[in-house]
Order: C-alpha cells, then sequence, then structure tokens
C-alpha cells in the first residue's frame, strides 16, 4: 500500500500537482487517517493486527470483505428535514391560532431543535414495525444474496450492530461489487470511507474500552502512532489494564452463514484469525 501511493503522489507532483510534503499524524477516527498510523501488533501473512487511537485491537485485512451494519445510524438530512417542515407547520398553525407571532417563532425554533430527535424516533418506530432492525438487515442481505448464487456471507452479532464476512472469494476495497454490496446492506458511511481512503478492510478484534468499564482514554491523546518514549509508561499502564478488562469480552458473536456455504481456500486462514481473536465462537464471553 505504501509503495503504490507513493507512486500515486510521484505521478501527482510530476503532473504539476501542489502536494505537501509532510502527512498529517491523523488518527482512524472519521476514517481519514492515511496512511493508518497505529501500532503494529502482529503479522499474519497479509493481515496485520494494529491498536487503533481508542486501544482496541483490529484486523486490517488488503482482500478479506468485512463490513459493519449499526442498527442505530443517525437518519439522513431527508427525514431530518421532513421531521422539521411537520413541525414548523405545526408551530406556524398554533402562533396563528393564537394570534402571537412571538410564540410562532418560538416554537419554531424549538422545531429546528427538535427536527433530529423526532426523525430518530420515528425512524425506530418504524424499523419496530419491520420486525426490528436484526430483522430488517438480514432482509437486506438477503436480498442482495438472492441474485448473487455464487456469494456467501458470515454474519457475526456486535454490540451495535452486525459484522458481515464474505467468504466466497477476496475483494479488493475499490471493487464495484464492494460498493454495490456496502450500498445494499447499509454499511456504516464511515467505515466505507475508511476502506476507500486505506485500501483495506477492518475488523476490531477487542472490546472498546468504554464498554467494559475502563474510566479513561488511551494515553496520549489522540493515540496516533508513532509515541513519543516518554510517554510510553503512561501508556503501557493503561494498555494492562485495558487488555486485563478486555480478556472476559468477546468483540462479536457468530449467528450463522448465508448464501452457497463456499469458502476460499485464499480466505480460511484470515477467517480463523478473525474468529480466534475476536472470540467470536466463545458464547460464554459477553460481546464489548
Amino acid at each position: 500500500m505504501a509503495e503504490r501511493r507513493a507512486e500515486e503522489a510521484l505521478a501527482r507532483l510530476i503532473a504539476g500537482e501542489n502536494l505537501p510534503r509532510h502527512e498529517p499524524k491523523v488518527p482512524y477516527n472519521g476514517a481519514e487517517g492515511v496512511p493508518i498510523r497505529e501500532e503494529v501488533l502482529a503479522r499474519h501473512g497479509e493481515e496485520v493486527i494494529t491498536r487503533n487511537a481508542y486501544g482496541a485491537r483490529c484486523l486490517n485485512s488488503p482482500n478479506a470483505l468485512f463490513a459493519d451494519v449499526d442498527f442505530e445510524s443517525r437518519p439522513g438530512m431527508q427525514p431530518v428535514l421532513a421531521a422539521f417542515g411537520v413541525l414548523a407547520l405545526a408551530a406556524a398553525l398554533i402562533g396563528l391560532r393564537q394570534g402571537s407571532v412571538l410564540l410562532g417563532l418560538l416554537l419554531l425554533a424549538v422545531s429546528a431543535v427538535l427536527s433530529a430527535p423526532v426523525a430518530t424516533l420515528m425512524r425506530r418506530i418504524g424499523t419496530r414495525a419491520r420486525g426490528g432492525a436484526d430483522m430488517r438487515a438480514r432482509r437486506r442481505l438477503a436480498t442482495f444474496l438472492a441474485s448473487r448464487p455464487e456469494w456467501n456471507v458470515r454474519i457475526y452479532r456486535t454490540p451495535a450492530g452486525l459484522r458481515l464476512l464474505a467468504t466466497h472469494r477476496p475483494f479488493s476495497p475499490s471493487e464495484a461489487d464492494v460498493t454495490e454490496f456496502f450500498r445494499a446492506v447499509e454499511t456504516d458511511p464511515v467505515y466505507v470511507r475508511m476502506c476507500l481512503n486505506q485500501h483495506c478492510f477492518r475488523a476490531r478484534l477487542s472490546a472498546k474500552p468504554w464498554r467494559i468499564g475502563l474510566p479513561s482514554h488511551l494515553r496520549p491523546r489522540p493515540g496516533v502512532w508513532p509515541v513519543a518514549s516518554e510517554h510510553m509508561t503512561r501508556r503501557n499502564a493503561w494498555i494492562a489494564e485495558y487488555e486485563a478488562r478486555a480478556a472476559k469480552f468477546a468483540a462479536c458473536r457468530y449467528v450463522e452463514s448465508l448464501g452457497s456455504g463456499t469458502v476460499d481456500r485464499r480466505l480460511k486462514a484470515v477467517i480463523d484469525l478473525h474468529d480466534r481473536e475476536s472470540r467470536a465462537n466463545d458464547a460464554g464471553s459477553p460481546i464489548a
């Protein structure tokens, strides 16, 4: 990946583009961190395990198609604007009925504040009416697979939703099939952007620290690697406490596989690595 990015930068410089000579140290958060500035913990062939900006261990894979599907994703602008329109209309009608412009303006301001929460509430009600978030996510996946008999996808439960892993062949993040898959299953948009920017797929292998009662953040902030030597003692102390607590939790839970049942031999090792390190088959450990 580094060589490819260097070649791309050289080509842009030759073409006359003005590029910065140094890349800023940006963490994964927001998916803008390129290259991935994280401590490398282990390498398994092309797969690399790193420690991310908030301290969890992550699997980075160039060709194992993972997708994160969050159940509590925020509503888009269209539902928020629709909610605002309805609330604003109600505010105007109440103001007219009471003969008070001030009241109408006050209610309009309240409408602007409440539009996003109302849109979120309506989305939740609609999702529940259609069988719940889990059922909706599985329907979207089943619809996608119905016209693609060669596909096979492993389903994992996470604290916030589902993790999907395609096993029938390797993929590149820039492939059209990946874009279609991400769109069809409504993959978390931050995760999608990260895959494209960093030219790899990711899967968290250990618990998020705030879900296991850790009272502080990874130090020093913002957690990007490398870290100055004078901060290593504090960082290592935090990591030791985190790993001790995280050992009692799994990152996800394997549920089932849907599709053709095909597991490409080139992906067998990364599937085993992911399931082992994330403790996906450990039914006795809560997910976090």
